[in-house]
């Protein structure tokens, strides 16, 4: 089953945006983090286009594997097209909101910048995966909160405009700005056992801006704003306006943007 008609940043650029926002540098040491080592099975939920998928791929060999899901048979296409060559990895479209069969068991569940995208759904899924995982091994959840909220100094008109299509986008499309705070009561809620949390900056913009800073920023921004364009009645001179003025904001070297990242790993009880 495929639900990308739902996913909100759905478009025709967004497994090229997914790969290009991915820093491989950072991917690492938030993978080494959670615990990836060289030998385990592993599954990648919400892999997209597949980059991450392979980076993780890497980190386990010799001897692990790779399995990879995501709701978008396009984005599937694409990963199976530019990763699914090597021994050990693959990638299937399933839908994560319900019970996922025939998978097996993994040593670790790597889920990154998914929940936010299912605010409802978010405690179904980590118990869903908490299926899939051994018993000892360990669920990785890694989300952003305060998203896109955070930004100094937007002009008076923009910021109420901002937090008025966050919240429409809660309210309508099942996006959760404040994904990352709620981590660490999934996994403890669950009865999972030496739960850490860390925290650090995943968006942190000042200065000049960088060419993929750009690109991903005005994407998003694109494309949510086609999501609630009503409240850009408001807004003077409507939407096009505001992305016009958000694009002056963005790019100029004062501008100071930043979205915290939290990390959150528990390990599942034998009893579970």
């Amino acid at each position: 089953m495929t639900r990308s008609s739902s996913y909100l940043m759905e478009s025709l650029d967004e497994a090229i945006r997914l790969e290009l926002k991915t820093d491989p540098e950072a991917l690492r040491k938030q993978a080494m983090w959670c615990g990836l080592r060289p030998g385990l099975r592993v599954l990648d939920v919400g892999c997209g286009p597949g980059k991450t998928s392979s980076i993780l791929h890497e980190m386990v060999q010799p001897g692990g594997e790779l399995v990879g899901l995501d709701f978008s048979e396009q984005r599937i296409g694409y990963a199976r097209e530019h990763y699914g060559q090597k021994s050990g990895i693959e990638f299937q479209v399933r839908d994560f909101t319900s019970p996922l069969d025939g998978l097996g068991h993994f040593d670790l569940i790597w889920v990154r910048f998914i929940l936010e995208y299912h605010r409802v759904e978010s405690p179904t899924i980590v118990k869903n995966l908490t299926t899939c995982l051994k018993p000892g091994g360990t669920l990785s959840l890694l989300d952003l909160d305060h998203n896109c909220l955070n930004h100094y100094e937007l002009p008076a008109a923009m910021e109420p405009i901002l937090f008025e299509v966050m919240g429409t986008l809660e309210k309508k499309y099942n996006f959760d700005p404040y994904a990352g705070r709620k981590l660490y009561a999934y996994l403890y809620d669950l009865g999972y056992e030496d739960i850490q949390v860390e925290l650090i900056a995943h968006h942190l913009i000042y200065g000049e801006l960088r060419d993929v800073d750009a690109y991903n920023w005005l994407k998003k921004v694109e494309v949510v704003s086609t999501k609630a364009q009503q409240i850009f009645e408001g807004y003077p001179g409507g939407r096009d306006k505001f992305l016009s003025d958000f694009v002056t904001f963005l790019n100029h070297p004062r501008r100071f943007t930043y979205t915290p990242l939290i990390l959150c790993k528990g390990l599942k009880p034998v009893s579970v």
